[in-house]
């Protein structure tokens, strides 16, 4: 009988549970076992359509355990299987080497090269270019499971394609493929860490120092080494330092139906044309658009600088007599990076577009605010950091759809509590989710309403939430639309729960200017200070948490309470038009002074250099914490935990006594 239900047992296990068992003892130097497992699989399973692989897989372990011939015999089996399976014929070949059957072994290592004739450097090149164009252009087109897979088979073929690896990563973050940075055969989660984009790093980790060196390996991998037309540098200002008009530009892609063009519009209208001259240089997609006419007409100079090569369009903004050049893209979509590295004008600063330092040589400040970068904090970012009351322009002229739709139409229930959160689902960390999912079992009846990530990432979280014991029917979707459409449903939540550790944006800010309050976990990075800044300058800051716990409390608090919950909307009602947030007059009054600072700062020859120091070291250290998957929560912790590592890498002597870490 027990003999019975073994086999039945042996039967029905699948060959990834095989492979996940043999491993497992292995790992437990049992390898008798092992063996055991392999060979009464492969009798119950003489017609499985991967046998060669169980054979391959049984030729390796009885090697380790020290049967050579019966590993001999295994690989022959793989390979009477599938002929051309080369792990088998390379490993066979070196079993006989190693017995000493030599000719033996070059005749086997002949014959996979008979199989690969077709395969030489020129046709792997075009292999590679293919699945190259196959990723981007499905990439582009929102198919990101088969782009996803097309990367994959580049990055199994070459390894070394740091860009090939920031698509890749993104495209499992879109999908919320988890985990993000899963090992390839040739690719380990290392490698993925070391080459994921800025912009992807700040939804993977809440560490703010290897989001500085990941900016400044990136900035160097992006641009190179500093160009040899530095305009400014090499040249006397055109028009002195005394000035009637600032001369201000902002480059960007997203001038545009985006974000960042929504909240720029009433900032480039409420400029103080009389002491600022404004310029627009465009570098986004050719489709013009209301938003984009609105900033037309309220800039002196509208520059389309598409078909423009990265040097001819500094030379364009140098001959235009630039004197404050703003970065509003940073490390994002369409950008022109490199365009910055000819120091087109004297001074360059990076704002609003890019959660983060920019790492870079040619930026010499960053604009936060003092929620965002507190002044302990300035160590980890190259620029110098200034400050406006809330670093985040909006537009107090949105548009907002005058039909409300209700909550039958977005597929919500009419009497339950909805958590929303609309941010993109490449910002929803398994964390995130998870604690999600433990309000939601504490709060009966509610909901969350996310924004739909197309069909495969909604049956994900589906899936997701099923798995933490929670049924599908407590998530809603909601399907992209148009901004207008997408103000006016905000009306059917009742409280935005924030991402970790990449928050909400624009996103908080158009929840709020809807009256839907939105609760957040101030982190160390960037990104995820932002909300907590936005949120307290709404007036909310107790909505503003420590850690996941306060969150989680605070949520479940607010969902069984409707006296709290209208009492959080009607003040952001009460205070929309007063509150800091929305207060764009008084932002673009002290972004002036600023610009008035750095001018003068710059003609007394008091502007700031980037500091780069020691951010090779850094990369290393931060790129083995990472993918260690070991960040400490606390900025202390983490600091101590950065000199540890340091120290092993021996960077002691290096960084020397006036370190980044040291002098914090």
């Amino acid at each position: 009988m027990n003999m019975v239900m073994r086999d039945e047992f042996k039967a029905a296990m699948t060959i990834t549970e095989l492979f996940g068992q043999a491993e497992a003892l292995e790992a437990r130097k049992d390898l008798s076992k092992a063996v055991a497992l392999y060979t009464n699989w492969i009798a119950i399973n003489p017609n499985h359509q991967l046998l060669h692989a169980a054979y391959f897989n049984y030729g390796v372990i009885l090697n380790k355990a020290g049967d050579r011939y019966g590993a001999m015999n295994a690989l022959r089996m793989s390979l009477s299987l599938k002929d051309d399976f080369h792990p088998a014929r390379i490993n066979l070949g070196r079993l006989l080497e190693d017995d000493g059957q030599t000719g033996v072994a070059v005749a086997e290592w002949l014959k996979l090269v008979e199989q690969t004739a077709p395969i030489n450097g020129n046709s792997v090149k075009h292999k590679l270019i293919a699945l190259q164009q196959l990723g981007r252009v499905l990439e582009g087109a929102h198919q990101d499971g088969p782009a996803e897979d097309a990367l994959r088979q580049s990055l199994e073929i070459d390894a070394n394609q740091p860009e090939v690896i920031q698509h890749w990563v993104a495209l499992r973050q879109r999908q919320c493929k988890w985990p993000v940075t899963v090992g390839l055969e040739h690719v380990t989660p290392r490698a993925l860490v070391a080459s994921i984009s800025p912009l992807s790093l700040a939804a993977y980790s809440d560490d703010p120092l290897f989001q500085l060196a990941r900016a400044f390996k990136y900035n160097q991998e992006l641009t190179g080494r500093p160009r040899p037309q530095h305009f400014r540098l090499n040249s006397p200002h055109p028009r002195g330092w005394k000035r009637d008009r600032l001369h201000v530009g902002y480059v960007s892609s997203d001038l545009r139906e985006h974000a960042v063009g929504f909240a720029m519009t009433d900032v480039l209208e409420t400029h103080d044309r009389g002491s600022f001259e404004i310029s627009a240089y465009y570098c986004g997609i050719d489709r013009p658009d209301a938003t984009q006419d609105r900033a037309k007409v309220n800039v002196d100079r509208w520059v389309d600088i598409n078909g423009l090569s990265d040097e001819a369009a500094a030379r364009r903004i140098f001959d235009d007599g630039v004197d404050i050049l703003v970065d509003l893209n940073g490390y994002t979509k369409d950008a022109r990076s490199r365009v910055f590295a000819y120091r087109p004008a004297p001074v360059v600063v990076n704002w609003f577009g890019f959660p983060g330092t920019m790492g870079s040589p040619h930026h010499n400040y960053i604009i936060a605010d003092p929620v965002v970068v507190p002044e302990e904090d300035e160590i980890f970012y190259s620029e110098k950091v200034v400050r406006l009351p809330c670093y985040q322009p909006n537009d107090r002229k949105r548009v907002v759809a005058s039909e409300r739709p209700s909550r039958a139409d977005a597929g919500l229930p009419d009497g339950a509590f909805v958590y929303c959160c609309l941010n993109g689902c490449q910002k929803i960390s398994p964390e995130m989710f998870r604690t999600w999912m433990t309000i939601l079992d504490r709060v009966p009846g509610s909901v969350l309403w996310l924004l739909s990530g197309g069909r495969e990432a909604d049956d994900r979280l589906r899936q997701a939430a099923t798995e933490s014991g929670l049924p599908a029917e407590r998530l809603a979707f909601a399907e992209k639309m148009s901004n207008p459409q997408h103000l006016a449903r905000y009306v059917l939540a009742d409280l935005f729960l924030d991402t970790f550790p990449y928050g909400a944006h624009t996103t908080a800010s158009d929840a709020m200017w809807m009256g839907v309050p939105v609760l957040t976990i101030k982190g160390k990075t960037f990104a995820a200070r932002v909300c907590a800044s936005l949120v307290t300058a709404a007036g909310l800051g107790d909505l503003v948490c420590e850690n996941t716990d306060t969150y989680i409390a605070r949520a479940i608090e607010i969902g069984k309470d409707p006296a709290l919950t209208r009492a959080l909307r009607e003040h952001l009602k009460a205070a929309r038009m007063t509150c800091t947030l929305f207060n764009t007059p008084l932002l673009v009054r002290e972004l002036e002074t600023l610009y008035r600072e750095m001018w003068s700062a710059a003609s007394q020859h008091r502007l700031p250099k980037p500091d780069l120091t020691n951010l090779s070291e850094y990369f290393e250290a931060g790129a083995d914490l990472t993918a260690s998957l070991q960040v400490p929560a606390r900025r202390e912790a983490l600091c101590a935990t950065y000199r540890a590592s340091l120290e092993q890498l021996d960077c002691c002597r290096q960084l020397g006594p006036d370190a980044r870490l040291w002098t914090s």
